[in-house]
């Protein structure tokens, strides 16, 4: 505990964001981070409670009271020390993760949590820029030789642990670059994608193959990628997004959010994107249907191409403006989240449901609505029209796709579609095979990705060898 009354004299502080009116004229990072003067009273508010619900709260258990206390004294190395014991890429988590650690802190009592997340980025930021970090390659090599599929935080995280347990790890990936959705779903202005090439290279520097534009199962048989290794992780993710089925929804104009997102990073990287038709927001009426942080995604985007309006709907009732602690705390809790985006001049609408997609000439003109109460029953005359040039449909994911390498390897799948394994093994229905992330798990956090990954690891190396090293 780094000052016993830390948490009764200093007040919450968190990071700020640079003007709206600036910032969405780019898209680069905009949050300001703390000083360093700043950052350590904040560590000095951690009470080191008895029981640290943070510990819990947070996906992959990180040590939280012990590197704020780190930070209080200024032993920033030793802090970035603690904190990779138990993540493997904190510079995301600190950047996208929705904090439920800071939730479960017992100061959320008080509304005034420990800016855990705040203080988790500055350690690891600090680290990168003082050289700290630096690629770990194994004291000696095993005889072993494991497949990752998919390159995700999921798959990187597992490609990482079990390159340093020494086994030769080859990671395949679909797409032209690693980071899955970090890297082609969450916009650059809230993770720029150098943080991912930075982790990329100290992975192959530590002997992790990066395998790109390969698509197991389509470019190549996925029975050929087990029999030619000694055990493989599928982390491809849960990217079968869930479709709005409506009179209209073949019009052009309407969009899945993950044909929108990824073509504007690639813009933003100068990376090609084939002969897809450009998806693109300016001088546009947006309509936004998905009240999470993909439809959040979809209008800070929008909004930085040009969007002359940008709508967002939530069929759910609008949640409150505060939780009730006592019967919420010390989990995660159903309020109301207001991100950047949404301050950057977006309208949200909720309790309200999609009827039809009205068209012009085979283009989207307008959406027909009408509010639900909260059984999700139409409430009769509530009936209205939005004009939309564009809609975005960010309803979530259902399952992983099925077609391709799971339907070729003939994995068992859940009633929801996903890959059965459990949290122990993480094997698959199929002799060497194993699963993790979303593609086992459904959709999720990147701290949970982060956390399966780790765990898969350690599962597959004690398969290999029979004992194991790695933590959990």
């Amino acid at each position: 505990m780094g000052k016993v009354t830390g948490f009764l004299e200093i007040d919450r502080q968190d990071r700020k964001y640079k003007p709206a009116a600036d910032r969405i004229r780019h898209y680069s990072e905009f949050l300001i981070p703390l000083s360093e003067e700043a950052t350590r009273d904040q560590a000095a508010r951690c009470m080191n409670c008895g029981i640290p619900y943070c510990h819990n709260g947070c996906p992959v258990n990180n040590q939280i009271p012990d590197w704020n206390d780190l930070v209080y004294r200024g032993n920033w190395e030793e802090a970035a020390r603690n904190l990779h014991s138990t993540n493997n890429f904190p510079e995301f988590t600190g950047r996208v993760c929705p904090a439920p650690c800071e939730a479960s802190c017992t100061l959320n009592l008080e509304d005034s949590p420990v800016t855990i997340k705040t203080i988790e980025c500055a350690i690891v930021d600090r680290g990168w820029e003082n050289g700290w970090i630096r690629p770990e390659p194994p004291l000696r090599k095993s005889d072993k030789k494991v497949a990752v599929v998919g390159g995700g935080p999921a798959g990187m995280a597992a490609a990482q642990q079990l390159a340093r347990a020494g086994h030769e790890v080859h990671l395949f990936e679909r797409n032209a670059k690693a980071g899955g959705l970090l890297r082609y779903g969450i916009p650059d202005f809230k993770m720029e994608k150098a943080l991912i090439d930075r982790r990329v290279a100290q992975m192959e520097a530590e002997g992790v193959v990066f395998h790109y534009g390969v698509n197991i199962g389509v470019d190549c048989s996925a029975a050929k990628i087990v029999a030619d290794h000694d055990a493989t992780i599928l982390t491809g993710g849960a990217e079968k997004p869930r479709d709005l089925a409506v009179p209209g929804r073949e019009l052009a104009g309407v969009h899945f959010a993950m044909e929108f997102l990824p073509q504007q990073n690639r813009r933003v990287s100068r990376e090609n994107f084939g002969t897809e038709e450009p998806i693109l927001a300016a001088g546009k009426h947006v309509v936004v249907i998905g009240g999470g942080d993909t439809g959040s995604d979809c209008i800070g985007t929008s909004i930085r191409q040009g969007a002359l309006s940008v709508m967002q709907l939530e069929i759910m009732p609008k949640p409150p403006e505060l939780e009730d602690k006592l019967t919420t705390w010390p989990y995660w809790p159903l309020k109301l989240r207001t991100s950047s985006s949404h301050q950057e001049g977006a309208d949200r609408d909720f309790a309200v449901m999609t009827k039809e997609i009205i068209g012009d000439n085979g283009a989207v003109k307008a959406i027909r609505c009408v509010r639900v109460d909260s059984k999700m029953k139409e409430i009769r005359g509530s009936e209205f029209d939005l004009r939309a040039d564009l809609v975005l449909l960010a309803m979530g994911f259902v399952s992983p796709v099925h077609e391709g390498i799971l339907q070729e390897l003939g994995v068992a799948l859940d009633a929801r579609g996903n890959v059965i394994a459990d949290t122990l093994g993480y094997q698959t229905s199929v002799e060497k095979v194993f699963v993790a992330g979303d593609m086992r798990r459904g959709q999720s956090l990147v701290v949970w990705a982060i956390r399966e990954g780790r765990q898969s690891a350690r599962a597959v190396d004690l398969f290999l060898t029979g004992a194991s090293e790695l933590p959990r």
